[in-house]
């Protein structure tokens, strides 16, 4: 299906439904020599997996991963990557009753403008579910972008609803992140968070807020001019993630309050004659290009489409009526997003640094 691929040089194609047999995904252009295993990927799925809290969806998917192609004696051959994991907590009859009606802020209504039918069990291929397949092949990039590049990313819950973490994006680690269910590194913010989450849960809703994502190590010079600018790439990368409804790189628009003087980041000259930059307003992408500071970006979630509360929507036929969804649904769907926006950034300067490489050599 047009619009399942992405990347050049590194690029992925995803496939399976939420309620189908399994889903998976193709990874080309890897190079050969990597040595991964099942059970990197599989950690990286773990973080990913309903779930894992009662602030979670309660659906029992252990994501096993299976990887068919591409890998031989522990390393990769070259050749396309094919993983896959089976649904097994499958319940399409939980969509019985939502197959002749529209729900209010997902993809039934234009999925069905564009194919003229639509996989009404969990929503198919705009499921969320999706995102197994990426996660599956952002834990083979970042496992290359570690090794051969010195490339960290580390992704962390800033915000939930009105409640925003208090921590430096530049000193937080993966295990501070993972020392909450919610997956902020702020103590004290996440209990806050995990206390917003359980209430707007009792109530029937569900709340939004916001990811951060950083990324160290990134060579100098990875993006390209004008169409395919570092930031342009990494926005569309995190757009394309369901329930994503706002990205910015830097100061992103926080930067229109400031002036030129103010937002401007100065060169310097360090002891050892190296040019770095003072600070970063820029988010470590200038002209589109790597500059070689970190990369930091925000990325929005709004509240989870699904919620048990009343609500206003139409049949296919146009029967006005009411909808008040049941079955197993995140009421914030932050904490499980994390490992989702750690993927997309990492597949995003796989394929940079290979285009890089191609280019430059």
């Amino acid at each position: 299906m047009a619009g399942s691929s992405f990347g050049e040089l590194f690029r992925i194609t995803t496939f399976g439904e939420s309620h189908g047999g399994a889903v998976g995904v193709v990874v080309d252009g890897c190079p050969p020599g990597l040595e991964i295993s099942q059970a990197e990927v599989q950690s990286e799925l773990d973080r990913r997996k309903p779930g894992q809290s009662d602030i979670t969806t309660p659906r029992k998917e252990e994501d096993t991963i299976h990887i068919l192609s591409g890998v031989f004696e522990g390393k990769t051959t070259g050749t396309p990557i094919l993983m896959l994991a089976h649904n097994k907590d499958v319940r399409p009859q939980d969509y019985d009753a939502l197959k002749d009606l529209y729900r209010p802020s997902h993809a039934d209504f234009t999925y069905l403008a564009k194919y003229g039918r639509r996989d009404w069990r969990g929503s198919g291929r705009a499921s969320a579910r999706e995102t197994l397949a990426r996660v599956a092949a952002g834990a083979v990039a970042k496992k290359y972008l570690r090794l051969h590049a010195g490339v960290e990313i580390v992704s962390f819950v800033e915000q939930v609803g009105h409640i925003v973490a208090t921590c430096d994006p530049e000193r937080v680690i993966p295990k501070d992140v993972e020392s909450t269910i919610v997956r902020c590194p702020d103590a004290a913010a996440a209990e806050k968070m995990e206390a917003l989450i359980r209430e707007v849960q009792s109530e029937g809703d569900s709340i939004g807020g916001v990811i951060r994502c950083v990324v160290h190590g990134c060579p100098r010079g990875l993006g390209a001019p004008v169409f395919d600018k570092l930031h342009a790439d990494l926005g569309k990368a995190m757009l394309s993630i369901n329930a994503v409804k706002g990205f910015e790189v830097g100061l992103g628009f926080g930067a229109v309050h400031l002036r030129g003087s103010q937002h401007n980041d100065p060169f310097v000259v360090d002891e050892g004659g190296e040019v770095s930059i003072r600070t970063n307003n820029a988010g470590g992408i200038l002209g589109g290009i790597a500059s070689g500071a970190m990369i930091s970006c925000r990325v929005a979630f709004k509240p989870v489409a699904t919620i048990a509360k009343e609500q206003d929507t139409v049949t296919t036929s146009g029967t006005p009526t009411k909808l008040a969804a049941s079955g197993r649904h995140d009421p914030c769907v932050l904490p499980r997003a994390v490992p989702i926006v750690d993927a997309m950034a990492a597949l995003v300067i796989m394929d940079h640094l290979l285009r890089h490489k191609a280019q430059n050599g």
